[in-house]
């Protein structure tokens, strides 16, 4: 049960989100302080770009070995105690998580932020069969009482600002009384800690992501800032972990090598307040634990991407560092994107689960400033794989045909380069002689996506390429 898409109105969307003055509001916080404090990290350890390329080592080596790490995860896990699930697809994890919550006769289960759980529609399909699924991260708390997406996978409700989370808690929260003080952020907190707590209490089963699966103990690991996650796999009677097939790494060293990049790439902190480590159910000399291990592995159309030209893509950790760097996202936030990833990863991830056809929007969506490759901490080439996004959806005729004809216009010019010279001579004379009054235009043919938000700077002067001639022919 696949979430729906918007990504094929995404235009709209970026209308609509440009204008949004709370979205606006609150998109300034992902500017201004997650860049700060990723730099402020990564100055602080002297190997941290030997970290990097540590990382997509040990991404590229478990992807080009993925059969065999998945083999012995399976077994490790089943060493344990657990039992591993393999879903090829969304409707299959989907109802492989109905099938074991009917099984343990849940009618209410916790949740862990979970980026697959949101890929596959889990609350939706959970809801639709009578199991009431109940977010226990903040922010995914939050935006689950709205019936929206994340617009971010590391800060669901980053797009919200104070006064609508106020509005939200008072909206639902009716069994409390109406006048209480909910003017601080921290009173506020602890009210939805409160709500939550009982959740945790009633809760039949619990299912968390995974941030990092390991082949060589069979383990699952969490990574969170609230602990939510530690509640959500002890209490109930069953843990259910949802991870995709490029989750998994050989070895606890090299769980401990990727955890040195994460955080500091997603949220500045050197180590997130709490990694927690899961390998298999309660044994009987435990305190506490789940009473039972479930580990739903999901493919989802990943299995085609190890084989072509956007396999760097499963190197990605999750951390969102290149959308808290990208000047698109921003600009318009994530739920412009129009489905679960936003961002430049989005912008690569999206087309591949979903199709270039209701995605081919997304990598179009760029700059091509750079700054996602440059903050990756596995050194995705993001800018590369959107272009060859754009090259398939230029292949496939699934360009509009204004932006076909445009690009076939310039390539007749680009492959003659005297007429291109003379060409670009020519409408170089024209635009400055025409914008020699204000030396700025308001309106242009062919430039209305432009002269619409600002204007047009009359040219001064001849030609790049004309000026480089001279130049050269100047030269001793």
């Amino acid at each position: 049960m696949t979430t729906v898409a918007t990504s094929p109105r995404f235009k709209d969307n970026v209308r609509e989100a440009l204008v949004d003055p709370n979205l606006q509001t609150a998109l300034s916080f992902v500017e201004v302080n997650f860049i700060a404090r990723r730099q402020e990290v990564a100055d602080k350890l002297p190997e941290f770009e030997q970290l990097r390329d540590s990382a997509r080592d040990i991404k590229n080596h478990t992807l080009a070995h993925l059969d065999l790490y998945l083999e012995a995860y399976e077994q490790r896990v089943v060493a344990q105690g657990g039992k591993v699930h393999y879903a090829v697809t969304a409707d299959d994890a989907c109802k492989i998580a109905l099938d074991l919550c009917r099984q343990l006769g849940a009618k209410t289960v916790t949740k862990g932020k979970s980026m697959i759980g949101e890929e596959i529609g889990i609350n939706a399909f959970l809801e639709a069969n009578g199991v009431t699924p109940v977010e226990t991260d903040l922010g995914e708390y939050i935006i689950q009482l709205r019936g929206e997406l994340p617009s971010h996978i590391i800060a669901p409700a980053v797009h919200l600002t104070k006064a609508q989370v106020e509005a939200d808690f008072r909206r639902v929260h009716t069994h409390l009384p109406h006048d209480r003080n909910m003017a601080e952020p921290e009173t506020m907190l602890a009210e939805a800690r409160a709500v939550l707590r009982e959740k945790f209490l009633a809760a039949d089963v619990g299912i968390t992501g995974a941030n990092f699966l390991i082949a060589e103990t069979g383990s699952s690991i969490i990574v969170t800032n609230e602990g939510n996650g530690d509640l959500t796999q002890t209490l109930p009677k069953a843990h259910i972990v949802l991870a995709s097939i490029e989750k998994l790494v050989p070895t606890l060293e090299d769980a401990a090598q990727m955890l040195r990049v994460l955080a500091r790439s997603a949220t500045g902190q050197e180590m997130s307040v709490y990694t927690t480590l899961s390998t298999g159910p309660r044994r009987a000399e435990d305190l506490d634990g789940p009473g039972e291990y479930h580990v739903i592995i999901l493919d989802n159309g990943r299995s085609a991407m190890l084989g072509g030209q956007f396999r760097d893509m499963l190197r990605c950790i999750r951390c969102g560092a290149c959308m808290n760097h990208c000047p698109v996202y921003h600009a318009v936030g994530g739920h412009a994107y129009g489905w679960v990833y936003p961002g430049p990863m989005g912008a690569v991830l999206t087309p591949s689960l979903i199709g270039v056809d209701k995605a081919g929007n997304l990598p179009n969506a760029s700059t091509f400033c750079g700054r996602c490759e440059e903050v990756c901490p596995v050194r995705i080439p993001l800018p590369k794989l959107m272009r060859h996004w754009r090259e398939r959806e230029f292949e496939r005729h699934l360009s509009p045909g204004t932006v076909r004809a445009g690009l076939g216009l310039w390539a007749f010019f680009a492959r003659r380069p005297r007429l291109y010279g003379f060409a670009t001579g020519i409408a170089a004379r024209v635009l400055t002689f025409f914008g020699r009054s204000r030396g700025r235009f308001g309106w242009l043919p062919l430039a209305g996506g432009w002269t619409k938000h600002r204007e047009f700077p009359s040219p001064q002067g001849k030609t790049f390429q004309a000026q480089w001639q001279r130049r050269m022919e100047r030269r001793p």
